[in-house]
């Protein structure tokens, strides 16, 4: 259990998470303009007269965007809810050109109910994290204040993508149960298996760095052993990890100094300082209430039927913790192997093509790409889930891999070899495995006979050595091995040549 060490006691952490997800769709929530949103973009280049709410344009709702939420729904394992619609939520900034944005209500069900994500607390064992809903919404425009000294400016491209707003539950009516997030790596865990399930079915890129996934952090402290819940704070808008890990523990330290000091907590949106790792009161926190929600005239309610789910989720690939799951038992990997291989699809996706079913080769293909090709990531493309981009000349194939283990497998090449013909392809040499062995004369010597002729000279030409290794000097199996090799120039079977010469030596 997560605690924090007070003046007067020990403290554990509640915290709540609203992660708001850009949704892929090549058009908006509710107008035909493009939704690739991005900052090479020109400003105000993908704006629709629907988007800056120009008189008489009405909103015609994009049907992809609400499947894209049944998807994300059905990987957050949430039910889905059959009867749901929009509201205008009231508030105004010069970002969102109608003076209120187009939400889902927040006291009616959204299109995704209750739900859960599985992560691993800070002990290591198995918690269930619970989703409150996930709602859908349009994002507002992004303000730039540093392109004029004394004027702001106003990009509209943004203004329209949907958002899906994923909100974890606290069970206000049995505070005793710890379903909730308890501390800032479980934030962490949480966020990125948020991240890992959208990736994973194509729902979002839910890439931080380009905000296309941020989150609006809340906490309250209690004392150890309370059964009631305190005031929260929120901290909004946060794009990386770091910076919420960062975020909670100063603004848990700075609400336990408060009520340690006599004071009180209140219900305030605060400001991150990313500079110094600071937050501070922005404004009072608004509820629920204050966004004065209505049904919106212009859009009819949203009929979701069963045969929808079902076609949606028979579409749905295998959710990395599914994957990793299988990678372990089925092909014996470890966890920190299958972990990385599931970082996002397009890598399992490369591994399963170069495993192919062989599940005798799996390990050994799982440890070339961790070891080899996970090493060079200037040549590794992570994001093209047919090959591994090498140089201009040539690609590493999923097949290329499968051979040259199978290679190793069957005594062709040995491991040398082996890493001399893949180095030969990071470089650029054109062929397939074999090909290349052929091509430079890397076949692996496996006639015993011709073998076992080097060995014995191997052996007449170091007679001290050999009686240092019959007295117990065993560790000179090497010196001999090593010899061999390089009267072989490397080619021999290895294998061949420890079991021969530890019959003559014996």
């Amino acid at each position: 259990m997560f605690t924090i060490k007070g003046k007067t006691g020990d403290w554990e952490l509640v915290i709540g998470l609203e992660t708001h997800i850009e949704v892929l769709s090549e058009s908006k929530l509710f107008s035909g303009a493009s939704a690739d949103y991005n900052p090479t973009v020109s400003p105000n280049t993908q704006v629709s007269m629907v988007d800056v709410a120009m008189p008489g344009m009405l909103p015609v709702l994009n049907e992809h965007c609400v499947e894209q939420a049944i998807k994300m729904g059905l990987g957050l394992n949430a039910e889905i809810s059959r009867h749901n619609r929009f509201a205008r939520k009231q508030y105004f900034y010069p970002d969102l050109p109608q003076g209120y944005q187009i939400s889902q209500p927040a006291d009616e069900a959204p299109v995704v109910g209750r739900g859960w994500v599985e992560i691993t607390d800070d002990e290591g064992n198995p918690k269930k994290i619970f989703i409150e809903r996930a709602h859908m919404e349009q994002d507002a425009a992004k303000n730039k204040h540093d392109m004029h000294p004394a004027k702001s400016f106003v990009d509209f491209n943004r203004t329209g993508v949907m958002l899906l707003e994923i909100v974890t539950f606290l069970d206000t009516k049995n505070p005793e149960n710890n379903s909730y997030i308890s501390s800032p790596d479980e934030a962490e865990k949480y966020l990125r298996a948020i991240r890992e399930i959208a990736r994973a079915l194509g729902v979002s890129r839910a890439n931080m760095e380009e905000g296309s996934m941020r989150a609006d952090v809340n906490v309250s402290v209690r004392r150890v052993g309370e059964t009631t819940f305190r005031t929260r704070t929120e901290t909004k808008n946060m794009v990386s990890f770091k910076f919420i890990k960062t975020a909670i523990e100063y603004e848990a330290r700075r609400q336990i100094e408060l009520y340690e000091n006599g004071g009180t907590v209140t219900q305030d949106t605060m400001r991150f300082h990313q500079d110094d790792g600071t937050t501070s009161v922005a404004r009072s926190k608004e509820d629920a209430l204050d966004y004065r929600y209505f049904p919106d005239p212009d859009l009819l309610p949203i009929e979701i039927t069963d045969e929808q789910i079902e076609r949606i989720r028979s579409t749905m690939p295998e959710l990395p913790s599914a994957t990793r799951v299988r990678y372990t038992t089925e092909f014996g990997l470890s966890e920190y192997d299958a972990a990385r291989l599931t970082e996002n699809t397009n890598i399992s996706h490369w591994f399963n093509t170069a495993v192919n079913g062989n599940a005798k080769q799996a390990k050994a293909i799982a440890n070339w790409m961790i070891s080899e090709l996970f090493a060079h990531p200037e040549n590794w493309d992570e994001k093209n889930e047919q090959s591994g981009i090498v140089n201009e000349m040539r690609i590493i194939t999923p097949s290329d891999l499968s051979e040259l283990v199978e290679m190793i497998s069957d005594n062709t090449v040995n491991g040398k070899q082996a890493k001399e013909i893949f180095i030969k392809m990071l470089d650029g040499e054109s062929g397939s495995p074999k090909e290349i062995a052929d091509k430079f004369g890397m076949k692996q010597m496996t006639d015993t006979g011709a073998i076992e002729k080097i060995i014995d000279e191997v052996i007449a030409a170091n007679p001290s050595q050999v009686e240092q290794y019959k007295s117990g000097k065993v560790g000179l199996l090497g010196f001999f091995v090593g010899n061999v090799m390089k009267a072989t120039g490397g080619t021999a079977n290895p294998a061949i040549v420890n079991e021969i010469i530890r019959k003559k030596l014996a």
